[in-house]
């Protein structure tokens, strides 16, 4: 079912994605409710300086809320008629949930019931939330497709994403709310997370510090563009799931359903070893790094690869922007912004 968008909710509005998307639905001119907690887990500054962005546009609301506090949640979905609600508020982060369990359970469990449940009594036309490649876990078949079964989560926050995927597939069942999970594949590009390795690498090697490269840099990762991130969402809120025909219990389709519910992965598609990534943020610079070579950290998966045939069927799309492109781009946005050389 295709929807007619005028107005949306926005969660984790101050964040990386949550910012480029709502700064793309601004500049189409939809009205746009942005929520954020603000939280440290990295520099608010930088979450401040997006919001200062968002805020030039007359047809921006920002509220600063936590999705985890049910009182708040339930008044701003009172006095708004929300026509898509797109929720990335989480606690991100694979290796910081070893550390901070508790806060991934506040945010991407509780936090999340909140959405469905303001979601199904308000008559959100499409909940669309954020999943993540994470979830693959132990899956070792490349590439990830969203009809592979993916029960072997390697941490809590994958864990989390998995239980949000579930929790959204009983809302759909139960109360017919049509709802789409995204898995997003390392997602890159200007006005990033400081906590990614983009980001490190370059603040690193532009002051001349050494880089640490997990796993002795035998890694591959699908690196995937803000821009194409973006591009994909914003082509599925318009695009409410229907019903599967064909889904069968006795064969169980993970990626689809006989509810209104569909599961798709937005990645380049074009997996990258972690090497040739760091290689190219070095011809970027114009300065070789000083890498220190580690063991695989806890939590973390050797390889991730994204299956897209059902986002181009669906929607048309793939992504496709080079990574030499999009490195550049952060490089160029990361010196201007906090003025290095």
């Amino acid at each position: 079912m295709d929807i007619n968008i005028k107005q949306v909710l926005v969660t984790g509005a101050a964040g990386f994605i949550g910012y480029h998307l709502s700064l793309r639905l601004l500049k189409e001119g939809v009205y746009v409710t942005g929520i954020d907690n603000m939280n440290p887990y990295y520099d608010v500054g930088l979450k401040e300086s997006r919001l200062v962005q968002l805020m030039n546009y007359e047809n921006f609301t920002f509220i600063g809320a936590d999705i985890s506090n049910r009182n708040a949640m339930e008044e701003v979905f009172k006095n708004n008629k929300f026509d898509v609600v797109v929720n990335l508020a989480a606690q991100a982060g694979v290796r910081y949930s070893l550390k901070n369990p508790y806060s991934y359970i506040d945010s991407n469990v509780v936090g999340f019931t909140n959405i469905l449940e303001c979601c199904r009594h308000n008559n959100v036309q499409h909940l669309v939330f954020a999943s993540s490649s994470s979830v693959y876990g132990a899956n070792t078949k490349m590439p990830f497709s969203v009809h592979d079964n993916v029960d072997h989560p390697v941490s809590l926050y994958a864990a989390t994403k998995k239980a949000n995927e579930l929790m959204a597939h009983s809302y759909s069942h139960l109360y017919d709310l049509p709802c789409t999970g995204l898995r997003f594949f390392t997602v890159y590009g200007p006005w990033g997370r400081p906590d990614m390795a983009l980001f490190l690498f370059t603040d690193a090697i532009l002051e001349g510090r050494p880089i640490k490269v997990f796993n002795h840099g035998k890694m591959t990762r699908d690196f995937t563009y803000i821009n194409d991130i973006i591009e994909g969402v914003a082509r599925i809120m318009k695009k409410a799931p229907e019903p599967n025909q064909d889904w069968s219990g006795n064969s169980p389709d993970p990626g689809t359903s006989y509810a209104k519910y569909k599961i798709y992965n937005i990645g380049n598609n074009n997996p990258v070893e972690l090497i040739k990534f760091i290689e190219l943020i070095e011809d970027t610079i114009g300065k070789k790094a000083d890498m220190e070579f580690l063991d695989l950290q806890p939590g973390d998966v050797v390889s991730t690869y994204a299956d897209v045939d059902d986002l181009i069927k669906d929607v048309g799309f793939k992504p496709g922007t080079l990574l030499e492109t999009g490195i550049k781009e952060f490089v160029n946005w990361y010196v201007e912004y906090y003025g290095k050389k």
